[in-house]
């Protein structure tokens, strides 16, 4: 997981970093009140202001634009309530996009993501969010459940990880392989390292998870896989998977950054894996079919993130530094998404998200579903529990397989199970 600093590009002004004062935001837009768009005061002023900028810059109407990105620089902080951070993080979309900056943008604000990451800011981020949110351990209980009942019985097994989620999700396993009655299986963990993961945070990682593999009992190896242009380039040699071993494929928040043309050949790949079960979990949300019609995306991302940004400022108190740096860490992605093209490089990974209904109409042309078992969906029950009030489960539409976590009854993750 990358940590962004959140820094504007420099063609920003200055007041847009400091927080707002509420009265002089309300007198500048008074200023906007006599024209025909909407007001920038009450309730969600910041949707309304996005939208009409985002509309603006599809018909190219250059002084309504310049109008409405003025205003949202006024209007807008990364430290104010919801809709000022949402005002505040598609503000410099919208910039990026109406001056074609969005490529150079996205590349500074990874390179300072890069360079101020660390493992112990990365886990105590990681750590936090899944104490105050199920919003990934929702996916890590529904994959290790599936992932052990199609492996039950194994001695061999190879789990291969290619998620975003610092091996958090494997504690949890090894404590379950070592209860197991029968003897406690051989483990090789192989980690596929995206591009976002510093070398230096995966070697700690990786000392972490034999130490504990050792106090739980459970024999164990983890290989690292790095310096891959796209997962199409993985095969069974470059994995190191044998014969005798009872395979899962794990993705977690991984399949999006592959671009939507390779999706295909990717689980093709994992297909020739022979796995035993592949386990695929996404956020739900579709910035793939509406990437050649920018405002349908617009608000397909304003919709996702609103619904983000508000699980966040529920979920963490108000002053909290790690939700600051998860809301930072949308600021690429938003970039990424409304205002690079895809057929340029970008200098980082796609952002493409899809919605479970899409990745099951992909998934099924290699695999068959596998509905996950009371069991499990008990155990995700349990853990749901332990969070606030809002979060619940749903089953998926029909002849579709899966199971949707959601917040206030909005859809926000997808979890799956698949075999061949």
């Amino acid at each position: 997981m990358v940590i962004s600093s959140g820094r504007h590009a420099q063609h920003h002004t200055n007041n847009h970093h400091q927080p707002q004062n509420s009265h002089t935001s309300a007198s500048r837009s008074s200023d906007y009140s006599a024209g025909s768009e909407p007001r920038a005061t009450g309730n969600k002023w910041a949707s309304r202001l996005l939208r009409e900028c985002a509309r603006a810059i599809s018909d190219k109407d250059s002084s309504k634009i310049h109008h409405l990105l003025w205003m949202l620089n006024e209007l807008a902080s990364p430290y104010g309530d919801c809709d000022q951070k949402l005002a505040s993080y598609f503000f410099q979309a919208l910039f990026c996009k109406a001056t074609e900056s969005g490529h150079r943008c996205y590349k500074t604000l990874t390179s300072v993501a890069e360079k101020g990451n660390s493992f112990d800011s990365a886990r105590k981020l990681i750590l936090k969010f899944q104490e105050v949110s199920p919003w990934t351990t929702f996916g890590h209980v529904a994959a290790n459940g599936a992932i052990l009942e199609a492996l039950d019985g194994e001695n061999k097994l190879h789990i291969i990880d290619i998620s975003n989620t610092l091996c958090t999700q494997w504690p949890a396993l090894l404590e379950a392989l070592a209860t197991r009655n029968d003897e406690t299986p051989h483990l090789k963990l192989t980690v596929v390292r995206t591009a976002n993961i510093v070398r230096s945070i995966m070697k700690e990682i990786s000392q972490r998870m034999k130490k504990f593999a050792r106090l739980m009992g459970v024999p164990f190896e983890i290989n690292v896989i790095s310096g891959l242009n796209h997962l199409g380039e993985l095969t069974k040699e470059v994995l190191g998977v044998h014969e005798d071993e009872a395979v899962a494929v794990n993705c977690i928040g991984t399949l999006r950054r592959v671009a939507v043309e390779e999706r295909g050949a990717v689980i093709q790949m994992f297909q020739s894996l022979g796995p035993k079960v592949v386990t695929v979990v996404e956020e739900e949300a579709d910035f793939s079919n509406t990437r050649y019609d920018f405002v349908s995306c617009f608000e397909e991302c304003l919709r996702f993130y609103t619904l983000y940004f508000e699980m966040l400022e529920d979920s963490f108190v108000p002053t909290s530094n790690e939700k600051l740096m998860l809301e930072r860490e949308c600021s690429r992605s938003i970039v990424r998404v409304l205002a690079c093209d895809d057929d340029q490089d970008s200098g980082g990974e796609c952002e493409r998200r899809e919605r479970g209904s899409q990745w099951f109409d992909r998934l099924k042309e290699a695999f068959s579903p596998v509905g996950f078992s009371e069991d499990v969906v008990d155990d995700v029950k349990a853990l749901l529990k332990r969070y606030k009030a809002g979060w619940a489960l749903a089953q998926p539409h029909q002849n579709e397989t899966g199971l949707y976590l959601t917040w206030k009854e909005e859809h926000a993750v997808w979890a799956s199970a698949w075999k061949l």
